[in-house]
């Protein structure tokens, strides 16, 4: 960002945070000082755990309840897994595959399903799940307070929680530092040797599975200042626990008195007191823990101990502003803005708060920056929050939807360093993927499935219904390409290509032409997770499991088509790019124009299958065959105008409802429709019915952070869009949003655009070229582009795009759009 850009951003922000407390003490009456673009607040304390406000460095996180009488705070480090290293690799189930592909193109799926059941599932056929650390337990015993407010600060990263007991002001401080690895607890309060707590720091025992789990911990005062907790990871499903971690609290207090009796600590008459909390495990990657636990934390310790409280806090918020700091978004103001945020997500169904909007598109990019750093893992099903030592879906890697929507906004939201978790987990992945893809298939390349976990296991898992998705490699992998879209960086290009073009040799030859046509399809194959009905599709009682099933196995669901049509269209242009591989990108051209084109089935809706099957759920919570329509980009408004009418109608059937992460997928397809009111409408109804009042988005009435993060997408496509080719500013807007201003956001080509716009008019635009690559704008007759003071010539095309070169580093200004 050019330094002129930065202080006019600077300049705007602080009139706009000027004027929101201005409006707040009119709103109110008396002084309020919550920005609602930026703070999510509260009059009571969480009720339970997703309610809790979370903060995180990316490699630990904590949930703050903000209680007065005891709080807890929950940890979590995301390297603390069940297991070990493990292959789910079996080998030889190739053999069975022509026979399974067989059955299905003769339209017994039943017996396909059974046969891949045997034959080409991995072992063990679960997965390892991600793992609760600890808990701190505060005693306070104040119970009964008053003023009572908590808060988490977007800008800071900060919770707060504050209130008056006995005449005092207390206040607690809670941060995470990705500088000095730790999070901090600071307790505060306005008279002199008031601050009076028991601290226990508790480990949490997998007491469900109790027939299997080996996990342990210990609990220990250490020295005169510290609570230790050690332990080891649970084997399941007959996978060794290998992982060794170590927890500490360091209690730093001033003024008063400090003791341990056993495992509790005991903080007397001091005037404050900071609690430094610390983790690691022994893990070094997916096939390595032999890491040293208790040197990391002690080194961890020895870091904290240099500097003092005010000196990390001035870090850490430094190093996470320079993330968070990239970007803002306002939108109009109304009364119920100042509101408690629990408060505005009722409000807001009968009357408008588009500042409520802001605040999810923050509290997204705050979730990411939170949860994913480079050199971290990647933000799993629950980001790095997780209570439970049997969560919900092993809060693992799920790729039929819920771990790529948690990348979606990624690169727009100027954290493009953020995804390097990911794209590192990709190339792990070919490691199992290229032995699954041999021994499974018989073919050459990688291939991956719809679940994942720390270890980076690649074959099918949890049964057919789920296991025969083949394309979860192929989907992640297009994320790579639009890192590369959004940067223009030729050398991670360089890097990633023998990731692309794996997926691509394994698909070529996986892909069967399907009987009587010359289409190419994947056999096995499904549409995540929608059972097809007739021709043969039927719950059935699967002998073997002795459970009742229905199943998803057919020969070229739609959504493989497009993901296979868009990754071989992106292998095509890396592929030219970067001079290699000629003879191949014109074999994967040619197999592309034979995928299974864009169908319209018999009830006027895009069809789902290769086969014009009926729907056994009709609102079904996946929209899994419009994937080209959104994240990919097989499907367009202006390219494929005749597939447009189909989309509508299979999203007017799917309904507006189902699970947060389906809401937020709608909320961005009705984007790419163009129709903000539809999709701000699905955004009100995620918040009534899909959120909870921390806004964690819910699935299942479990908690999830992918359907927080893909609302982050959603909102900015509302707002802008560049997959066509060109800047299309205000493409979605709904009529609630009529005035507003966007800076920092990324488009494709490597630009960053600061834009205003009133009455639903663009009135300012800056674009800031990183890359020096060709402009193209969508825009008005006469517009005019500036650079240095001086006017820009451009070209105009044909539907309103006009056209300029860029050179890297300069800003453009354009007028008249």
């Amino acid at each position: 960002m050019s330094s002129i850009m930065r202080l006019k951003r600077t300049i705007l922000l602080t009139l706009i945070c000027t004027s929101s407390v201005l409006i707040a003490q009119n709103t109110d009456g008396k002084e309020n000082g919550f920005d609602p673009a930026t703070v999510l607040w509260y009059d009571k304390p969480a009720s339970m755990w997703e309610e809790a406000l979370p903060v995180g460095n990316g490699r630990i996180g904590a949930m703050v309840y903000g209680k007065s009488g005891e709080e807890k705070i929950q940890f979590n480090e995301e390297t603390y897994w069940s297991g070990g290293p493990y292959s789910q690799v079996v080998k030889g189930g190739y053999k069975k595959l022509p026979e399974i592909q067989e059955y299905i193109f003769n339209g017994e799926p039943i017996k396909a399903h059974k046969l891949f059941g045997r034959a080409l599932m991995g072992y063990p056929v679960e997965q390892q799940k991600y793992q609760s650390l600890a808990n701190l337990h505060l005693f306070f015993g104040q119970d009964s307070v008053d003023n009572y407010r908590r808060s988490l600060d977007l800008k800071t990263g900060v919770v707060t929680v504050e209130y008056t007991y006995g005449g005092v002001n207390y206040t607690k401080e809670v941060f995470a530092s990705a500088v000095d690895q730790t999070i901090a607890i600071r307790i505060t309060a306005d008279k002199p040797g008031s601050i009076n707590f028991d601290a226990e720091l508790r480990g949490v025992r997998n007491s469900a599975h109790s027939n299997y789990a080996t996990d342990y911990f210990r609990m220990d005062g250490l020295g005169k200042d510290q609570l230790k907790l050690t332990g080891k990871s649970a084997d399941y499903m007959g996978v060794e626990g290998k992982l060794r971690y170590e927890a500490r609290i360091k209690a730093v207090p001033e003024g008063g008195t400090m003791s341990i009796d056993g495992t509790m600590l005991s903080i007397k008459n001091a005037d404050t007191a900071t609690l430094y909390f610390v983790a690691a495990t022994n893990f070094v990657n997916y096939k390595d823990v032999s890491a040293d636990e208790n040197k990391r934390v002690e080194d961890m310790l020895a870091k904290v101990q240099q500097s003092s409280f005010d000196a990390i806090k001035k870090s850490a918020l430094a190093d996470y502003k320079e993330y968070f700091d990239r970007v803002s978004l306002t939108l109009p103001t109304t009364d119920n803005s100042f509101l408690p945020t629990d408060k505005r997500m009722v409000e807001i169904q009968s009357s408008p708060d588009p500042q409520l909007s802001t605040l999810c598109y923050n509290f997204g990019r705050y979730l990411l920056i939170s949860s994913s750093r480079p050199g971290t893992q990647p933000a799993n099903l629950q980001g790095i929050w997780n209570n439970d030592m049997n969560p919900a879906w092993d809060s693992k890697y799920t790729t039929n939807i819920n771990t790529e929507m948690n990348y979606w906004a990624v690169e727009s939201a100027n954290l493009s360093e953020l995804s390097e978790p990911l794209t590192t987990m990709v190339k792990e992945l070919t490691d199992q993927g290229a032995k699954v893809a041999k021994e499974h298939y018989g073919a050459d390349g990688w291939v991956f499935h719809q679940n994942t976990d720390l270890w980076r296991v690649a074959a099918p898992m949890d049964g057919p219904t789920w296991g025969t998705f083949t394309v979860g490699g192929a989907w992640l992998t297009t994320h790579l390409w639009e890192h590369y879209l959004f940067t223009q960086d030729k050398e991670y290009l360089k890097d990633i290509y023998p990731v692309m073009k794996g997926s691509v040799e394994f698909f070529m030859d996986f892909l069967v032409e399907y009987p009587g046509t010359d289409w190419l399809v994947t056999n096995p194959s499904n549409s995540p997770e929608n059972p097809p009905e007739g021709k043969g599709y039927k719950y059935f009682y699967d002998e073997i499991t002795g459970m009742y099933y229905f199943t998803t196995i057919v020969a070229g669901s739609t959504i493989d088509m497009q993901i296979l049509k868009d990754l071989f269209s992106y292998y095509d242009s890396a592929s030219e790019i970067l001079d290699v591989d000629p003879e191949l990108r014109k074999q994967v051209s040619i197999a592309r124009s034979r995928l299974v084109p864009s169908q319209i089935g018999k009830d006027g809706t895009l069809q789902e299958w290769t086969e014009d099957y009926g729907q056994m759920e009709k609102n079904h919570r996946h929209a899994s065959h419009l994937y080209g329509l959104f994240p990919g980009n097989v499907i367009s408004v202006t390219r494929t105008p005749e597939l447009i009418e189909p989309v509508k109608k299979t999203l007017e059937l799917r309904g507006d409802g189902a699970s947060g992460w389906s809401r937020a997928w709608k909320t961005c397809l009705w984007a790419r429709l163009r129709d903000g009111d539809r999709a701000n409408s699905i955004f009100k109804g995620y918040l009534k019915e899909q959120a909870y009042s921390s806004l964690f988005a819910i699935c299942a009435r479990q908690f999830q952070v992918d359907g927080t993060l893909g609302m982050t997408a959603g909102i900015s496509e509302m707002l802008i869009q560049s997959q066509e080719g060109y800047l299309d500013l205000l493409p979605a807007l709904p009529s609630e949003w009529a005035d507003g201003q966007f800076s920092g956001v990324c488009a494709r080509g490597g630009f960053e655009l600061d834009f205003s716009w009133k009455d639903k008019k663009i009135t300012s635009l800056e674009i800031l070229s990183k890359a020096g690559t060709t402009c193209s704008l969508k825009a008005g007759s006469k517009v005019k582009v500036f650079c240095d003071g001086k006017q820009i010539k451009t070209k105009k095309r044909k539907n309103q795009i006009v056209e300029f070169n860029t050179e890297k580093g300069k800003t453009y200004s354009v007028q008249g759009i």
